[in-house]
């Protein structure tokens, strides 16, 4: 019976996030500087054209909502494998610095070559960001085996992230090409001009590693109880935290590279789909954090373009306003927690 309510209770959850989802790619299709109404995008979207209409919608409008979806999905399921790893609730990407070191490498990758006039491939792209999130991540790695504290470790990750995000606005402000300043507003987050070529690298990279988090659902959720819990039941635990370090930076990689930094949903939507759920099992959390993170993210995006339009905010800012009080709300939970824990021991 017990089994019976928790799939009902999946089934209506997963139902509910891609309605959901499916509501907020129909509303950013409708709105912004030209408007649609349902007919006419039904048409559009049936019998596309090529006048004006049409190159919006099928050029600018869906290729940046597919990118939201599929780098929304794979920021938030980075997030949760971060705080599986490290068994810390705040645990994110962004937050513990790779994002920011992706962000750098990208940045001086882009501006080596732009500077003499030579092109980046979207592989060239999230090979350098990859470089980046897998550099800080093995300096947190350093830091873990001297930092026993998790807050501690969130810390230096924080001081990471600034002494990158540090340099990459540094070395953007003094460079000299026009289209490399124009890093400083990648360097924000923004899904602005993204391309059909692109989208299809995208989604080949997040497509192959949301496969890989699935297979891996069984030894993560073995993993969530203690790497002793996870041995004794023969889980190789050492394969298993370098195959979360790498599919997190690879997931990590992939948003930057298209998107720049973008933060807070990889530590808020892993928590939200865990109250949702009302479980903490990988092999249901996997698709809902990737469907949560899409839609979270859709939503901010819808926000960021129509607000103060033509005025388009940043990505990260919007993120960042909605992101951080669930993030507040989890640590004062937690210390609550704690609190009752200490009284009751």
């Amino acid at each position: 019976m017990e089994k019976e309510k928790g799939i009902g209770r999946f089934s209506r959850a997963l139902a509910f996030l891609a309605l959901l989802l499916a509501g907020l790619a129909v509303w950013n299709l409708c709105v912004g500087s030209a408007r649609f109404t349902a007919a006419e995008l039904f048409r559009l979207l049936v019998s596309p054209d090529g006048g004006t209409n049409g190159r919006i919608l099928w050029e600018i409008r869906i290729p940046r909502i597919v990118a939201a979806v599929i780098l929304g999905g794979a920021l938030s399921l980075s997030g949760f494998l971060l705080q599986t790893f490290f068994a810390n609730p705040i645990a994110g990407p962004f937050v513990l610095g790779i994002s920011s070191g992706a962000k750098l490498v990208v940045s001086l990758m882009m501006i080596l070559l732009l500077g003499r006039g030579i092109a980046v491939s979207s592989w060239g792209m999230i090979l350098a960001a990859f470089a980046g999130a897998m550099l800080s991540m093995g300096f947190i790695l350093l830091l873990s085996r001297r930092v026993r504290s998790m807050s501690m470790l969130v810390v230096c990750g924080v001081m990471i992230g600034y002494i990158c995000s540090a340099i990459t606005d540094f070395v953007v402000a003094f460079a000299d090409d026009s289209n490399i300043v124009d890093l400083h507003n990648w360097s924000m987050g923004s899904f602005s001009g993204m391309s059909w070529g692109g989208i299809r690298v995208m989604a080949l990279v997040v497509s192959a590693a949301f496969v890989c988090c699935f297979l891996l659902s069984k030894p993560i959720g073995a993993y969530q109880l203690g790497e002793v819990y996870a041995a004794s039941v023969g889980v190789d635990t050492m394969r298993l935290r370098i195959a979360l370090i790498v599919l997190t930076s690879v997931l990590s990689a992939t948003v930057t590279a298209f998107a720049g930094p973008i933060s807070f949903v990889g530590i808020a939507v892993p928590h939200l789909m865990k109250s949702l759920m009302g479980t903490a099992k990988p092999l249901l959390l996997i698709p809902a954090c990737f469907l949560g993170g899409a839609a979270f993210v859709l939503f901010c995006d819808l926000i960021a373009r129509t607000m103060f339009a033509p005025t388009e905010l940043s990505i990260s800012s919007v993120t960042a306003v909605l992101g951080a009080p669930v993030v507040i709300w989890v640590m004062v939970r937690q210390k609550n927690s704690g609190r009752r824990e200490e009284r009751h021991g």
